[in-house]
């Protein structure tokens, strides 16, 4: 979804498009930030 989102606003500069593309972007790095936090817990647990 990124990758589309992103081509389709560099083929039409559509903003919304954009906003498409930064919300997909936030979402990954959140969810990345959370597995690693959640290996961390798990690490320290054993």
């Amino acid at each position: 979804m990124r990758d589309f989102s992103w081509k389709y606003f560099a083929m039409t500069g559509d903003v919304d498009a954009y906003l498409l593309y930064k919300e997909a972007a936030g979402n990954s790095d959140e969810e990345a930030a959370a597995a690693e936090e959640l290996l961390i817990q798990e690490e320290q647990a054993e």
